[in-house]
């Protein structure tokens, strides 16, 4: 069996892909209503919050189509904060429904800075809603989100939270943090197959919602919420996903939240001495390391495409690469969700034997 070392999607435990062999239920029915409530309660612990939250059949992105679009009007300002890939992605969406997006970029590999982020707000006194990403996978960076938070709350704006990689495995109290709309995916920490969106609603964002224009109709939230009081989805959900996140939050549940942070952030602190004792460099600014995954720069002649595809062939084990400009130049270890301390000695342990033949030591 591959030893799957992406950042998504994750391995799944048996007993989450047995549930997803169970026969169809009724998704109007009374056997699918008692899962989506308890599911959607269970995720209310999970994400640290009393705030509306919603289940929705779709990947991460369309979550996050669904934050830019339930809140926002084209027209609006919005302050884009940006790390990585998925910052950029995040602006992307809020621009194409007609957001003027103010950019505010950060060198790769580097966190956010609260003073640049209250600068831009300074600059810009009528922006409406600051995008940012908790937990950048290509680059393997958290930011600070506590931090970034009090500064958009100093300046009453709404928050809207790429948490695809954070919740569940880092540290992100929706509430404390008063983060307006927050969204992650099934196949990151929650160790269950793609295909659901979950999103949580606060006050604030159900008052700009009732104001915003953007267009919207599969991921309306106000359809989602019609829906959940009758224990049901506006539309046809992915029923065998539902099955599999049940069973998936009650082993979270019993595992305990303030465990999974530590477990996580125990198994990330191996993968970083881990590279560093084969003479490798972690690519992110090791003081806001991600505790999900860890990016690796590549350096000394290494050949990260042939590197990864014998780990691949020979040992069994899926590296993630770069992306965009950062491919061929660094690669990254998933470890979120099902992983444990073995996972990572084995990576190291053919790491080790890899790296020569992929050219790592040669110098060029």
């Amino acid at each position: 069996m591959e030893n799957l070392r992406i950042p998504g999607p994750t391995p799944c435990p048996p007993p989450v892909l047995e549930a997803m062999a169970r026969q169809m239920v009724n998704h109007r029915g009374p056997e699918f209503m008692q899962i989506v409530n308890d599911s959607t309660d269970k995720l209310k612990q999970l994400f640290q919050t009393r705030n509306d939250l919603f289940i929705l059949t779709g990947s991460g992105t369309g979550g996050l189509e669904a934050a830019a679009v339930n809140v926002l009007s084209p027209g609006d300002k919005v302050l884009s904060v940006s790390i990585g890939v998925f910052g950029d992605r995040f602006a992307a969406i809020a621009q194409t429904f007609g957001a003027e997006v103010i950019p505010l970029k950060f060198e790769w590999g580097k966190a956010a800075e609260p003073d640049a982020v209250r600068q831009a707000l300074k600059d810009n006194p009528d922006v409406k809603a600051v995008l940012i990403t908790h937990n950048e996978t290509s680059t393997g960076v958290t930011n600070d989100l506590g931090s970034l938070s009090a500064v958009v709350k100093e300046f009453g704006k709404l928050l809207l939270v790429d948490a695809i990689s954070s919740l569940g495995s880092i540290n992100l109290p929706v509430d404390e943090w008063q983060v307006d709309v927050a969204v992650t995916g099934s196949q990151k920490g929650w160790m269950v197959p793609p295909g659901l969106a979950m999103v949580s609603v606060s006050p604030q964002a159900w008052e700009a919602h009732e104001k915003a224009k953007m267009p919207r109709f599969y991921w309306d939230f106000t359809r989602a919420k019609n829906y959940l009081a009758k224990g049901q989805t506006p539309w046809t959900p992915a029923v065998s996903i539902f099955f599999a996140l049940d069973i998936a939050l009650d082993m979270m549940l019993k595992e305990g939240l303030e465990h999974i942070f530590a477990r996580h952030a125990r198994i990330a602190q191996a993968a970083r001495d881990g590279i560093k004792s084969l003479g490798l460099s972690g690519f992110a600014d090791e003081k806001y390391a991600s505790n999900t995954v860890t990016s690796i720069a590549g350096s000394d002649g290494l050949d990260i495409a042939k590197m990864r595809k014998i780990m691949r062939e020979e040992h069994q084990i899926v590296l993630g690469g770069g992306q965009q400009k950062l491919d061929g130049k660094v690669f990254r270890i998933g470890h979120l969700g099902l992983v444990t301390e073995e996972d990572i000695k084995a990576v190291i342990a053919a790491l080790k034997i890899v790296l020569p033949q992929a050219g790592f030591g040669s110098g060029s």
